[in-house]
């Protein structure tokens, strides 16, 4: 019998300009979330990678000086450095120059003009630049882009448009009865709200090369180029292989869940399940919708000199703490406010205090009492019975609040197992067991500590992956911790006597 599935997705960053901390905070919950299905049997893929054609991209190079090719490479370079900064594995790094996706989106285009769902006609609707949307006059504020600050352009040009009025009613349907799940339930609320004010238009999936050189030519018509979202779109399809590679498109597809920020559910929830009802593909299965970061209460912006790059925060702080950090301080699917202070107060407070000083209490205990090595457990009391069963109620619920992606809940949960441990600590007095010659009773407590400390660094290895591993070689054990599993942390006694630990240098050294 084959395993489940998981398969995740990011948006395709544009290319226009260097990442920042909100790229960063959408692609570190997508690694979160393929870590954990991995660790509970799942086989898992993450896809993310770049979006490289259209306007933005092409005036961005010309600024540069530079052909476009090579001002994407150049940016592409600096998207896979900030995701090797802080420890994202992905399965496969998608770009919309790759030669398997601009021939897959040919075909996907020609198949749709041979099945009549495009047709040649004139277009005119108001435009962001800044979005590369178009904009209904209810999205805009006193006639502008909200996002952007600026009036859209009306544009009226002879171009190809995708039928996506014809889906209307199955889009409306579809999401009202949870055939596409879009999460939170505000941003279905407002996708329903929408489909029931508006009449979609015919959409313009196609400019003329001569405004947009750089894109992919229309296959039947090589005048004009193809429309960015359309291209990006499909990215989801080729980066699975598709239509290549039919073994691994069918065991992956559809998306489990796509997560994006707001700016985009909308193109996403009409324009891209359209292309896939058109091309007889099944939707995705979720659509999770995260906010927007400000940075000290501000909007991220150039001119106001705070934007956050998460190569250099790394650098400072460490991966790990950029990780658990961005995803502890508030909820996944709202906005939130990101500060240097409120890093360090949670370094401070959340991983040296608790975390590493748990460790750095139980190690050094080790080493003083048993030389280092683990040692055989005597008869349990109240005390470890109640420890092990409020963690192995934590591990239950893990599961659950993962599913739901509620990754602040989840790590809330695993540090209820690590206060509970340094409570425990505190209870049981190993120092004054010791002074008191009760060897068999401190024994129990010190191997308790450290199968205590083994679920935890299970629980938090697909959040904080580097200091999973740290923990794990302190403890000794021989097993890989990747190849460990939930089961294994609703395991108690997993150590074996005489295995030796070592102290290394503290995890989390304080911020002064």
């Amino acid at each position: 019998m084959s395993r489940e599935k998981f398969y995740v997705t990011t948006p395709i960053y544009y290319v226009n300009d260097v990442p920042h901390i909100g790229h960063s905070y959408t692609t570190i919950a997508a690694d979160v979330l393929t870590r954990y299905h991995r660790l509970a049997g799942r086989d898992a893929f993450f896809l993310t990678g770049t979006d490289e054609h259209g306007i933005k991209v092409q005036q961005a190079a010309e600024g540069a000086s530079k052909p476009p090719q090579v001002f994407c490479d150049g940016i592409v370079g600096q998207f896979k450095k900030a995701w090797q900064a802080l420890n994202i594995k992905y399965d496969n790094f998608i770009r919309t120059t790759d030669v398997h996706h601009e021939e897959a989106v040919k075909k996907v285009l020609q198949d749709l003009h041979d099945g009549g769902f495009i047709h040649k006609g004139k277009y005119e609707a108001l435009y962001c630049i800044g979005c590369e949307q178009f904009k209904t006059k209810s999205d805009l504020v006193d006639g502008k882009c909200p996002d952007h600050k600026m009036e859209p352009e009306v544009r009226s040009e002879e171009c190809y448009l995708f039928k996506l009025s014809t889906f209307q009613e199955r889009l409306l349907k579809s999401i009202k009865k949870d055939e596409l799940k879009i999460r939170p339930l505000e941003r279905k609320n407002e996708m329903v709200s929408f489909l029931e004010r508006e009449e979609l238009q015919d959409v313009s999936i196609s400019r003329s090369k001569e405004k947009v050189s750089w894109g992919i030519p229309l296959p039947f018509d090589p005048s004009h180029t193809t429309y960015v979202w359309v291209d990006a779109f499909l990215n989801y399809l080729t980066g699975l292989g598709w239509p290549a590679d039919r073994r691994n498109f069918e065991g992956f597809w559809p998306p489990d869940v796509q997560l994006m920020a707001k700016d985009i559910l909308r193109v996403h929830a009409t324009i891209w399940p359209s292309l896939l009802m058109a091309l007889g593909v099944e939707l995705p299965r979720e659509y999770f919708i995260h906010g927007y970061f400000t940075v000290n209460g501000e909007k991220m912006s150039k001119s106001l000199g705070n934007v956050i790059d998460p190569i250099q925060l790394s650098r400072q702080y460490g991966a790990d703490a950029i990780r658990y950090f961005i995803l502890s301080e508030f909820p996944f699917g709202q906005d939130g406010d990101f500060s240097i202070k409120r890093l360090e107060e949670c370094y401070n407070s959340d991983l040296a205090n608790d975390l590493g000083n748990l460790l750095h209490r139980t190690i050094p205990m080790m080493e003083k009492y048993y030389g280092g090595k683990t040692p055989e457990p005597g008869e349990l009391t109240t005390l470890e019975t109640e420890l092990r069963e409020k963690a192995s109620g934590v591990v239950r619920r893990l599961d659950r609040l993962m599913g739901q992606l509620k990754l602040r809940e989840s790590l809330a949960e695993i540090w209820t197992v690590v206060n509970m441990a340094n409570k425990y600590i505190d209870t049981a007095a190993p120092w004054a067991l010791a002074r008191e010659g009760k060897t068999e009773r401190l024994a129990t407590v010190m191997y308790t500590l450290l199968d205590c400390i083994r679920i935890i660094t299970i629980l938090t290895f697909p959040f904080m992956p580097e200091t999973a591993e740290k923990i794990w070689s302190q403890l000794g054990i021989r097993e890989s911790l990747s190849d460990q599993t939930i089961s294994d942390a609703t395991a108690w006694g997993r150590i074996q006597p005489g295995t030796v630990v070592t102290k290394e240098k503290p995890l989390f050294p304080r911020i002064e």
